[in-house]
């Protein structure tokens, strides 16, 4: 172990004693492993509900939705002379002019340029670094932290379903919806500042000194606040009582998981860390088991790098610059000029999704139950998508729209079949039936969809509605 290590306040996740390596010998490979893995999809560690999901997702397009993001994800705290050298030889990123006050979407590929994970990175101060989200990415850092020759202090807070010791450090709220900037201007008595898409403001609210994020969910404007998790309590209340004058809801878990299906964010793609490249052997013997989520849906290759993404997969083609080496760049740099497949948005067809929900009405095995509005049943959902019966690509992650009323997915199509309009069918549920605990005796069943953009919500305005 690097000498530095013991600077690190918590190195590896203590989800398991079990290594991934190990867990992979002993299950026999790693789609084996993944495949019936009793690991659940996230689970947002709030509220389901505070009204219900539908007029809670409308409120972030009509007025203004309250969400709590203090529980669901991990913070990784990096400090030091070596912070930002830690963070540039891993990302994609480039980082010329990423100053104070800024934060960036952080994304992480292996050598082979296939997907590690995203994360947000806020820039707090000079040499201090937050980089929140799914511990994928986080967990490759402090690996890479670990094994590597930086002087750098790194100190995890984690969710709050695997945290054991008290309550987060921060509190994270985020305010989205047209009427956002009245609420947050009442709440401080100032008008807001002029503050760009992925730039940080300072505010006052309650008496105490808050930090805000200006940026976008589910297609609408907000910001995300955050400060010490001891003045959390007097920031909600007030933003309570200036929402009540605009139409302020609080989003509960259920709305809140659904808001990446209107903006097109593709939550947790499978860290891609199995290969045969020494680091990856390496990260494997020091990654705890449960840190890994369990793979569902049609795909059922037993090669695992069937199932890994890239940037360019998902979208993230604009995140990647060359401008300095990072782990993964060769590899990026040969797909670049021509990347095979593209996001896309996925309406399915009401009819089929009827008859699948009928199914459950009906004698034998039924379709895979839709556990609205949210339905992916694993943390990294993989469905085929076909297109004249041969796989055209995947379907990710996938859920119910109530303020347009469609169930859509989120996809990865090879480009010649990801022109908006194009037909497609996507096979929904597992053939053999897996054995996770949330999956009940079911069978595949065909579900068309039509090709649409990624994000989908403003082409769902202006076009899909009107036809």
């Amino acid at each position: 172990m690097h000498p530095l290590a013991d600077t690190v306040h918590e190195g590896r996740p203590d989800m398991s004693t079990e290594t991934l390596a190990a867990a992979i010998e002993r299950a026999g490979s790693p789609v084996e492993l993944l495949r019936h893995s009793a690991a659940r999809a996230m689970t947002f560690p709030v509220a389901p509900e505070f009204t219900n999901w539908r007029s809670e997702q409308r409120a972030w397009a009509e007025t203004c939705a309250l969400l709590d993001q203090s529980h669901h994800m991990t913070d990784l705290f990096l400090s030091g002379p070596d912070a930002l050298r830690l963070l540039r030889d891993l990302a994609v990123n480039t980082f010329e002019g990423f100053g104070v006050d800024k934060a960036k979407q952080y994304v992480a590929v292996n050598p082979d340029g296939q997907l590690i994970g995203d994360a947000i990175l806020f820039h707090l101060e000079e040499e201090l670094f937050d980089l929140v989200g799914h511990p994928m990415v986080i967990d490759w850092v402090l690996f890479h932290l670990q094994r590597g020759d930086y002087d750098v202090t790194a100190e995890r807070d984690d969710n709050s379903a695997v945290r054991t010791d008290g309550p987060p450090r921060l509190y994270r709220y985020e305010l989205q919806g047209p009427t956002a900037a009245a609420v947050l201007e009442q709440a401080t008595g100032e008008p807001l500042p002029e503050t760009r898409f992925f730039h940080m403001a300072t505010f006052t609210i309650a008496g105490t000194t808050v930090r805000g994020l200006r940026h976008g969910m589910a297609g609408q404007p907000g910001f995300e606040l955050f400060g010490p998790w001891a003045e959390g309590e007097k920031v909600l209340q007030a933003l309570l009582d200036a929402g009540a004058d605009h139409g302020l809801v609080r989003a509960g878990a259920k709305a809140y998981s659904t808001a990446n299906l209107e903006s097109g964010w593709v939550p947790a793609p499978l860290p891609a860390v199995f290969g045969d490249h020494p680091m990856l052997q390496e990260y494997r013997e020091w990654l705890p088991a449960g840190a890994i989520g369990a793979i569902g849906g049609s795909v059922d290759s037993d090669d695992v790098a069937d199932y890994y993404l890239t940037p360019y997969d998902i979208g993230y083609d604009r995140n990647v610059k060359f401008d300095h080496e990072f782990i993964g760049r060769a590899a990026l740099e040969a797909l670049a000029a021509d990347p095979p497949r593209r996001k896309v948005t996925l309406v399915w067809d009401t009819e089929d999704v009827a008859a699948a929900m009928a199914s459950m009405m009906a004698p034998g095995p039924g379709a895979k139950y839709f556990d609205l509005p949210k339905i992916r049943y694993a943390l990294h959902q993989e469905d085929q998508v076909l297109r004249d019966g041969q796989q055209v690509g995947v379907s990710l992650d996938c859920g119910y729209i109530a303020n347009e009323r469609v169930m859509v997915s989120l996809a990865t199509l090879d480009k010649a079949h990801a022109e908006p309009g194009t037909e497609v069918v996507v096979r929904w549920g597992e053939e053999p039936n897996s054995r996770k605990p949330q999956v009940e005796e079911h069978r595949v069943v065909e579900i068309r969809a039509t090709v649409a953009p990624a994000p989908f919500v403003q082409f769902a305005r202006s076009s899909y509605r009107a036809r």
